[in-house]
């Protein structure tokens, strides 16, 4: 199975483009070669590109409030986990309380540092990154892994409880959506919302397949176009049913 997600705001858009920026540099950090250690640096970058764009710590520390009041109205509910909803406001405290400890505007550690940003100024040249450029940077490059991997983890760290937050209040959402069954007639899927509002949708569908969800959305209507690619890629209508499981989420 295959799950797409599609948010149906600018604030849930920039939440997933860090979160798919997050998995992105954990996987190349975590390797061995330079190049890859390059692309994870690379990927700072973008975060600080993307994050930059909104106050997301604010927005954050206040939707963690919003499901902390939430959470603290189940305490008596007898049907309720004591214990497990214990743990999760414990979370909710953790998190808030590490993100409100950072300072500043998010990654301005990256932006005092004029190394950094002579690096991050020349790759977005393409090719810009190259030894006689950097000739610096070529030279960090060089060391061992565990001296690159220290350094990365280092300049990311103060960025760390911002992703905390993130995953977790991602997590929240995606947990509020209940899956239902669907047939597309013929390839396409119209649903009417009544203005509802909701903050993300999530498609699953079987990848064996081989429809791919084309998705638009507002507080009136949904609208699910399938598509497949043939050998040149170029998508194409699907024009027999496709069975999914739609879920709308929203907190």
């Amino acid at each position: 199975m295959i799950v797409y997600e599609y948010p149906f705001n600018e604030r849930i858009r920039t939440l997933l483009r860090l979160e798919d920026l997050y998995e992105k540099f954990v996987f190349f950090a975590e390797q061995s070669d330079p190049l890859q250690h390059h692309v994870a640096l690379s990927t700072i970058f973008e975060m600080l590109e993307v994050a930059g764009r909104a106050d997301l710590k604010s927005d954050l520390l206040q939707e963690l409030e919003r499901q902390k009041q939430t959470l603290l109205g189940f305490k008596a509910n007898p049907n309720v986990q004591a214990d497990r909803l214990n743990m999760v406001l414990d979370e909710v405290d953790r998190i808030s309380s590490a993100l409100m400890a950072t300072a500043g505007k998010t990654g301005q550690h990256i932006r005092d540092n004029e190394w950094l940003m002579s690096i991050r100024g020349r790759t977005i040249i393409p090719g810009g990154a190259c030894e006689f450029d950097l000739p610096s940077y070529y030279a960090w490059q060089h060391r061992t892994r565990e001296e690159r991997l220290t350094d990365i983890f280092a300049w990311f760290a103060p960025l760390q409880p911002l992703f905390e937050a993130i995953a977790f209040v991602l997590k929240l959402l995606r947990e509020t959506g209940r899956p239902t069954k669907i047939i597309a007639q013929a390839g396409s899927f119209q649903q009417m919302l009544q203005g509802k509002v909701y903050q993300m949708l999530r498609l699953t569908l079987d990848e064996r397949i081989g429809a791919i969800p084309e998705i638009s959305a507002n507080k009136y209507m949904l609208w699910v176009r399938f598509t497949t690619q043939g050998g040149d890629m170029k998508p194409r209508p699907y024009d027999h049913d496709v069975p999914f499981d739609l879920a709308l989420c929203n907190f």
